[in-house]
């Protein structure tokens, strides 16, 4: 062992500011006094780079450096880590189990994998959604398709619940479309708005430590409000459960105007809210050309996307007949005064939202072209514009163009469930862990009496 160091292998049952017995035989008598203000100071990080290094705020960190607050242990681990102190954890087994309900393609897994967690049952009805999560998550269990016949008891116990359920009820496209067609929306609509209700029969059955849920921005005022009114009854009243909700725009993340409603509840002690997540300002997010492919050589041909040259396939450039139609459409409802029309963006721009009607016209999001007719995203710019392809190998896209545009539309926004499950992961971990620690002796020693 090098010199002046000490190696400490510790229970993270410590908490900031606690004396802990260094089990080493070279100063058995002595203590690391572990003191938040000390080491960031002399790691030379400011308060708020630690509060976006561990996705707090930087009054959060205020709190636990003036001992106003205490970290929980895992939260522990998350600041040394960021710290650089030596930090690292040696983990047996998952950290938590959740279940992905409703799982789409798998963008509320990719994050919640990241930090540790073993997903242990998935429902999703859509074969061709099937068949990308499969190919991105293995088989490691199957996936159960109509969640309405599951029974409770079927569903194997765990920590966490994640559920995107089924938006199109309570969006506004969802929402216009079925007044036209005289259809119900929202709890009336059979098919889906009662789908939430399958969530609060699992969460009553299994208890779970906690759970998240994704809808869009609209739920909050569906029908005055009288719908999200009855969500927060049934998971507050009902069942019991501490919950924060928060709207989150993913162009923090990725250059996408996309907002969405996360609902985050725990079942024992309201340990965290969302708005104790620090994320970066919208206005400071990420441009288009950070997704778009560069098409001059510095990317790796991906048929059928580019062609060997790493050029964007012609297929997705709008025809003459489309584009000319766009452009009428649109001049007609300029002149009645409707901001009705297609989007056309360059690599500076920051993208609409992006729908699962995306496949049929591409109108609300067009790459803006040297010459000629502008383009369609190609489905591997959708799945960055999602953020899919972020801090991993490429999303495993195997199905057809239209199937993709349908799937990464429908998708939440990876890199805002990232910052979320980050955030959470110290009040979810349900495993025993154990840290080795490397600091300097005399970093922040305090010597017993």
């Amino acid at each position: 062992m090098a010199a002046g160091v000490a190696r400490i292998r510790l229970p993270l049952g410590l908490r900031l500011g606690d004396e802990v017995d260094i089990m080493s035989t070279m100063i058995p008598s002595e203590a690391i006094l572990l003191d938040l203000r000390t080491i960031r100071e002399r790691a030379g990080m400011t308060r708020a780079a630690l509060a976006s290094a561990i996705s707090y705020s930087p009054k959060q960190i205020q709190r636990w450096e003036s001992g106003e607050k205490v970290p929980r242990p895992a939260v522990v681990s998350a600041i040394l880590d960021a710290l650089g102190v030596g930090s690292s954890p040696i983990r047996e087994g998952p950290r938590f189990t959740y279940i992905d309900l409703f799982a789409g393609i798998g963008g509320l897994r990719i994050p919640f994998d990241e930090i540790g967690g073993l997903c242990v049952f998935t429902s999703e009805w859509d074969k061709y959604a099937q068949r990308t999560y499969r190919a991105n998550f293995g088989r490691d269990h199957d996936i159960h398709g109509d969640i309405t016949k599951v029974p409770s008891g079927e569903i194997p116990a765990h920590d966490v619940l994640l559920a995107g359920f089924p938006c199109q009820p309570f969006s506004i496209a969802g929402v216009s479309k079925k007044n036209a067609l005289g259809r119900p929306h929202g709890f009336a609509d059979l098919t889906q708005g009662t789908l939430f209700f399958d969530v609060a029969r699992i969460i009553e059955y299994h208890r779970p430590k906690a759970f998240l849920l994704e809808n869009v921005k609209n739920l909050v005022t569906h029908d005055r409000g009288r719908t999200f009114r009855t969500i927060l009854d049934t998971l507050q009243g009902e069942l019991g459960y501490h919950v924060s909700y928060r709207i989150f725009n993913a162009r923090s993340f990725v250059p996408q105007n996309r907002e969405r409603i996360l609902i985050l509840g725990f079942r024992d002690e309201a340990y965290t809210t969302l708005d104790e997540i620090a994320v970066p300002p919208p206005e400071f997010g990420p441009k288009l050309k950070a997704i778009l492919h560069p098409e001059n050589g510095e990317e790796d041909p991906e048929p059928p996307y580019t062609d060997e040259n790493g050029r964007v396939n012609r297929k997705y450039i709008l025809t003459d007949h489309l584009w000319a139609y766009l452009q009428q459409y649109a001049e007609k409802h300029r002149s009645r005064g409707n901001g009705f029309g297609y989007g056309l963006v360059t690599g500076n721009d920051v993208a609409r939202t992006l729908s699962a009607r995306y496949y049929k016209d591409g109108s609300e999001i067009l790459v803006k072209r040297r010459r000629g007719n502008p383009r369609r995203l190609t489905p591997r710019e959708c799945a960055r514009l999602m953020g899919f392809d972020q801090g991993r190998r490429s999303f495993q896209i195997p199905v057809s163009d239209t199937q993709a545009y349908k799937q990464f539309g429908n998708s939440v926004a990876v890199p805002v469930i990232r910052a979320v499950a980050q955030h959470i992961v110290p009040f979810i971990s349900s495993s025993e862990l154990v840290h080795q620690l490397t600091l300097p002796l005399g970093f922040a020693a305090a010597a017993r009496g």
